[in-house]
């Protein structure tokens, strides 16, 4: 059971990074460059995007908790996870839902007040990844 609990700490950060920078990084910029997408409706799938990926990341954490716990992982990496769960927190409730009602401002034809929410859903982002590549690197001695 420790060996599939140690894979699953290794194999499910290397996952969510993947589906990170698709998501994320990929994705959510080129959509903007398409021409034939309308501001509010570039923004109006990038809210349904991010609302469910939110909810594909809460389950990812749940199971590497889990993973975790069950598999006797070093101090380190469940500060590490401590991290990375702090930042799904900060986005889930408060940023999310500030970008939510920004989107839908845009989209119902409103021009909101300019706001940082953005840029601090980029840095959540970037940090969210590099605590991910913590988890899923090679791990050598005890941790």
């Amino acid at each position: 059971m420790t060996d599939v609990c140690e894979s699953l700490q290794k194999l499910l950060p290397a996952i969510w990074l993947g589906m990170l920078i698709g998501v994320s990084f990929i994705a959510t910029p080129v959509k903007f460059q398409a021409g034939s997408l309308s501001l509010p409706v570039a923004l109006d799938v990038g809210r349904v995007t991010f609302h469910l990926f939110s909810r594909i990341e809460w389950i990812m954490a749940m199971l590497l908790i889990m993973a975790l716990l069950a598999g006797g992982s070093p101090t380190r990496l469940k500060i590490v996870s401590c991290v990375l769960l702090s930042l799904i927190l900060i986005e889930g409730i408060w940023l999310l839902p500030n970008l939510y009602a920004r989107a839908h401002a845009i989209i119902s034809g409103n021009t909101p007040a300019p706001s940082s929410h953005h840029i601090l859903y980029a840095a959540t982002e970037l940090l969210k990844a590099s605590t991910l590549l913590v988890l899923a690197l090679p791990r050598s001695g005890n941790g």
